[in-house]
């Protein structure tokens, strides 16, 4: 069961094409000192090396079958197989796209920043008071755990896609400078 706290309610201040690949570079103010700047990617476990030797495996197992298929007669299996291989490589293609995803958090001492550029370039950006602002995370941190960002009643989630002990440490790490930009 989803609790109201696992749903972001907080408003965006800005919505629109990405200027940079990871957002914030233009905003006013940038000049001042970060206490906390940090780019957040999702894990792409296999590199294009793996992909491209995934896809020739791939590839010649269905070569193989197809082969073998249209030598005992059931030639339509071939089509079958050349539909396995698009599937195979549309899949990754998705994939690597799902990967272009990024978040930026900026901490200052007057305002902490977040920006979400999807993998379309649509950028989200959200502002917020880092007197505000907390940070909060279920302790342990289990799989299901979300670093939820809540600032006047609004709640903002943050990092979904990090593996759970690098959603621990980040959650740590902005709660530590949410801390140091109130005092």
């Amino acid at each position: 069961m989803r609790r109201v706290s696992d749903i972001e309610t907080m408003p965006p201040a800005a919505k629109g094409r990405a200027s940079s690949s990871s957002g914030l570079e233009d905003i006013t103010g940038a000049e001042a000192p970060s206490l906390f700047d940090a780019v957040l990617y999702p894990n792409r476990s296999l590199p294009n090396a793996g992909f491209v030797a995934v896809m020739s495996i791939v590839i010649g197992a269905n070569i193989v079958f197809g082969t073998f298929f249209y030598a005992i007669g059931a030639w339509p299996v071939i089509g079958f197989c050349g539909l396995d291989i698009f599937l195979v490589w549309a899949a990754f293609k998705l994939s690597y796209r799902q990967g272009r995803l990024c978040e930026r958090v900026r901490v200052t001492d007057e305002e902490m920043w977040v920006a979400r550029v999807l993998p379309s370039g649509h950028e989200t950006r959200w502002r917020l008071a880092p007197f505000w602002t907390r940070v909060e995370i279920d302790d342990p941190v289990r799989h299901e755990s979300q670093v939820r960002v809540t600032s006047k009643g609004k709640t903002l989630i943050l990092g979904a896609f990090l593996s759970p002990p690098e959603r621990g440490r980040f959650a740590q790490a902005l709660s530590n400078a949410l801390g140091a930009a109130r005092s």
